[in-house]
């Protein structure tokens, strides 16, 4: 899923950005000084949003593939942001993308794109992103019938037998949150090999990718819950053109939905307890 997947101050901007609809984007982007009201943005199609995600798009980030019922999270993102931005449902258009095409140079057929894009330094030279909707936290998969099923905290699970690949934050997880020993192993397809095999009795991997593995790889697999944040992990951001006069625009609406609580909704049920991936308490 690597593909994929001041506390004053931040107040003070983020409250800010609330109340203008405008945000700050890349470095290089349009001023944030641009108009943010919907008859001022610069969309594809006048008086429309034109929004990409990708083909076919995964529970739980859309559900049965049709962003256009804005149920998953990220179709739930869409709409939050869109909503900010002036636009009715029914002025969003949505098309699709490869996860490659969206991410290189060039011109783009929408005005954003969602599709667990990670913000990474390589990837702001060709293309920009507002700031991140997401960031996935470390998450433990395992199968029904195990001796971890329905543990509700880290405490229960320091005597689980559990692993995840070298070189990694998931085995960083085990030994600094947990608390306990690993069991180490080259790749993360080795330690769904072990898990398959009943050698292990969990799996640690960032949360986007504990969905993938318990929904299709894991027979009878199921995600035990999310280890705490520590603010660390990979983070998603809404994707556009580089040098995009929406990106300013798009960020202050992320901002925004962050700030007055919309976002943290959404993620509850989304990614978290609806969607059978609580938050392991300490």
């Amino acid at each position: 899923m690597q593909k994929r997947f001041g506390i004053i101050t931040a107040a003070v901007i983020a409250a800010a950005l609330a109340l203008s609809g405008c945000g700050l984007g890349n470095d290089d982007s349009s001023s944030a000084s641009a108009s943010c009201e919907k008859g001022d943005l610069a969309t594809i199609t006048e008086g429309k949003l034109t929004i990409a995600t990708g083909e076919p798009a995964y529970y739980p980030w859309v559900i049965d593939d049709k962003p256009e019922s804005a149920e998953g999270f990220e179709g739930a993102v869409a709409y939050a942001v869109a909503k900010q931005l002036g636009f009715e449902a029914g002025d969003v258009t949505w098309v699709r993308t490869t996860f490659d095409s969206a991410v290189t140079p060039g011109e783009k057929k929408f005005d954003f794109n969602l599709q667990q894009f990670s913000i990474t330094e390589d990837r702001k030279k060709a293309v920009d992103f507002s700031s991140p909707y997401y960031t996935a936290p470390q998450a433990i998969v395992s199968f029904k019938g195990s001796k971890i099923e329905g543990k509700t905290t880290l405490a229960e699970l320091k005597s689980a037998k559990l692993g995840a690949a070298v070189g990694t934050t998931s085995l960083d997880a085990i030994e600094n949150q947990i608390g306990s020993k690993p069991q180490v192993f080259n790749d993360n397809a080795a330690g769904v090999s072990a898990l398959k095999n009943k050698q292990i009795d969990g799996l640690v991997v960032d949360l986007p990718t504990a969905f993938y593995l318990s929904g299709v790889e894991v027979p009878n697999g199921l995600i035990v819950g999310q280890l705490p944040s520590t603010g660390e992990g990979d983070q998603f951001g809404l994707l556009l053109s580089k040098g995009s006069k929406l990106t300013s625009c798009v960020t202050g609406a992320v901002d925004a939905i962050t700030a007055d609580g919309t976002l943290a909704t959404i993620t509850d049920k989304w990614l978290a307890t609806g969607a059978g991936a609580p938050v392991l308490k300490p």
